[in-house]
């Protein structure tokens, strides 16, 4: 009964969104719900998986153990069986934590910044199914059924980046995460089908896929791999399917946090680090993996330096960090990539929670150009973003700076120096473009001094207290040695730690100085650049980088546009002048051969009569001929 809870874990955001949705379609039709039914079925969702998930967690430290459930059958094909299962282990209940722990902030966020919404309920259905397809994602024991949650997360994201549908250009945003998504997706479809053809006699869960899959050779193995990457450089915005993720901002500031702190863009971390047993015996598939994180993490720093939508920084800050992880885990530091997929949780939802709170303080103003002088204004949100950029810049001893820290580490031990080289280089950047924005925005001398500020409520408030607290002490739990600490996430997720650093204390210490040192260089920068800058001189912005290298422009036209033009030369061409002439040719035919049959049929005694003797005559000399 007790593995029954587990899944309980992923059933109550579903039956919470389930009950939302029938309250929301009841409020429009009906009768007006009020908002605090709608939070009270909201928040309850994070808070009970939360708690169930956290069972779990101190179940696991006293018996250390994989937990498995099967809830049904869900498909039978032959003799081939596939179970709707739940598995908890390290990794998946680690995850689960943070998930619903920093889900749960975010949904009370939310209730503050939707209060006079007018679509609150379905909104909030959305939230609980975008939260229960991740959690079904994390706690699956087949990519099957991840591949459900996969699945869901990402149609949960169209809803609600076009959530404002209204505005044309958030439908379209919403339609570019999704089909980019989907091209990502193709890519995990045809690695499960191979698994399946090759690997699947015994089963499809990651238990029996470990043991089949030894057994094929290296080519199919890489081919699977490679396969499955596609998938996660959909989900977590890698180049070259990256293009979605700063679009995304169109939808409301709590849906960019949970998409972005705990949820969908991780899901391709989680996915390379729950294959670890393929990915262990095609190291140069991983290490194609580690240069796509490594060159992404580069590419979206240099374009955050120059952009000017507050919420777009922190996109492109995003794909960034996500870039580093894909370097741990595709080094094979599986713990080392997930323990900053944890930090990060922590300070980027802070960071986009608190750009959210200035947004509404200005009334939804997000050019940071056009705001300024805000520390004064919103002192609150002002230090709770520091602490967040501090993190996120990897100053000690604020969480980003551990995690961030071991993943350079691991590079430079593993004899990788231009991986390493580039992550030095990026933390110099993100020092530069993170500090810009906060001396911009809090700092920056605004000609319209006197400007009315929005009330922020308590709602909005009070998560980002509880955020910074863990952007402060999250990284505590792994405090290297060489610090006099113990690695407590490198313990736990002991199955996905690499054990061989192979750098003296001197060396990891010295290394650790240049990373402080590389952060405090941008944070300098930034500092002399645009502290106290003044607004009333700001020229609008152009030039490559602000463009975003026209990344967008070069897909339309060589990918999208082609794409449109042979899809129209098929519809317009082949379809309508070869395939529906030749089906309309023959349907035609038919209609012909039926009117001349119908003529036969007119009802007519002496026609019907004349045709039978017709036929006797036919028939009879047929016979008499044969006879003879």
């Amino acid at each position: 009964m007790s593995n029954f809870l587990l899944a309980f874990i992923v059933l109550v955001p579903f039956v919470s969104a389930t009950i939302l949705g029938i309250m929301y379609l009841y409020s429009i039709k009906i009768s007006k719900v009020p908002n605090f039914v709608f939070t009270l079925f909201g928040l309850s969702a994070p808070i009970i998986s939360f708690a169930v998930g956290f069972s779990f967690f101190l179940k696991m430290i006293v018996n250390d153990e994989i937990i498995l459930y099967k809830a049904y059958r869900w498909l039978s094909v032959d003799a081939y069986d596939i179970d709707m299962g739940f598995m908890a282990d390290q990794l998946s209940i680690f995850m689960v934590l943070f998930i619903t722990f920093v889900g749960g902030l975010i949904h009370i966020y939310a209730t503050g910044y939707m209060k006079d919404d007018e679509g609150y309920g379905k909104f909030f259905f959305y939230f609980n199914l975008f939260l229960g397809s991740m959690l079904l994602l994390v706690l699956a024991d087949s990519p099957i059924i991840m591949f459900i949650g996969w699945e869901g997360v990402g149609v949960c994201s169209y809803f609600l980046i076009s959530y404002y549908y209204e505005d044309s250009e958030n439908v379209k945003a919403g339609n570019k995460a999704f089909i980019a998504n989907r091209v990502g997706d193709l890519g995990f479809i045809i690695a499960m089908v191979t698994m399946f053809y090759y690997a699947g006699a015994n089963g499809l869960d990651y238990i029996n896929l470990e043991a089949g899959l030894v057994n094929l050779p290296i080519d199919l193995l890489t081919f699977i791999g490679l396969a499955l990457f596609v998938g996660a450089i959909g989900k977590s915005a890698q180049i070259p399917l990256y293009v979605w993720l700063p679009d995304a901002m169109a939808g409301p500031t709590p849906v960019s946090a949970l998409i972005h702190a705990a949820t969908m863009v991780t899901a391709g971390v989680y996915m390379v680090a729950r294959f670890h047993f393929l990915y262990d015996m095609i190291p140069n598939v991983g290490l194609f993996i580690a240069y796509i994180g490594a060159f992404s993490a580069l590419f979206a720093a240099i374009i955050a330096t120059k952009q000017t939508d507050i919420k777009k920084i922190l996109a492109y800050s995003t794909m960034s960090q996500l870039g580093y992880m894909f370097i741990a885990v595709g080094l094979g530091a599986y713990s080392v990539g997930i323990f900053h997929v944890f930090t990060h949780a922590f300070f980027k939802a802070l960071l986009f929670m608190g750009a959210g709170a200035v947004i509404v303080a200005l009334h939804h103003e997000q050019n940071i150009f056009k705001m300024g002088g805000m520390k004064d204004k919103t002192p609150l949100v002002f230090y709770t973003m520091l602490i967040a950029t501090l993190a996120i810049t990897g100053i000690p001893p604020f969480a980003g700076f551990f995690s961030k820290d071991e993943i350079l580490l691991t590079a430079f031990s593993s004899e990788h120096y231009l991986l390493w080289g580039i992550g030095v280089v990026t933390a110099i950047l993100t020092a530069y473009y993170m500090f810009r924005m906060i001396f911009i925005v809090f700092f920056g001398q605004n000609y319209k001094k006197e400007r009315t500020i929005h009330f922020v409520p308590n709602s909005m408030l009070m998560p980002l207290v509880v955020l910074a607290i863990g952007a402060v002490l999250a990284g505590f739990i792994g405090i290297p040695e060489v610090l006099g600490g113990h690695n407590l996430v490198g313990e736990w997720l002991s199955n996905w730690h690499l054990d061989s650093l192979h750098v003296t204390h001197k060396t990891e210490i010295l290394l650790m100085g240049g990373n402080i040192l590389a952060a405090f260089i941008g944070i300098f920068i930034a500092y002399k650049k645009f502290y106290m800058y003044d607004m009333k001189d700001v020229a609008e912005p152009q030039g490559i980088i602000w463009n975003k290298f026209y990344i967008d422009e070069i897909y339309d036209r060589f990918i999208i546009q082609r794409t449109k033009a042979l899809s129209i030369f098929i519809s317009y061409k082949i379809d309508v002048n070869i395939i529906d002439k030749i089906v309309m040719g023959l349907s035609n035919s038919f209609i012909k051969s039926g009117h001349f049959v119908a003529r036969m049929q007119n009802a007519n005694t002496r026609f019907y009569a004349f045709t039978m003797l017709l036929g006797i005559s036919v028939i009879s000399t047929y016979l008499i001929i044969v006879m003879r």
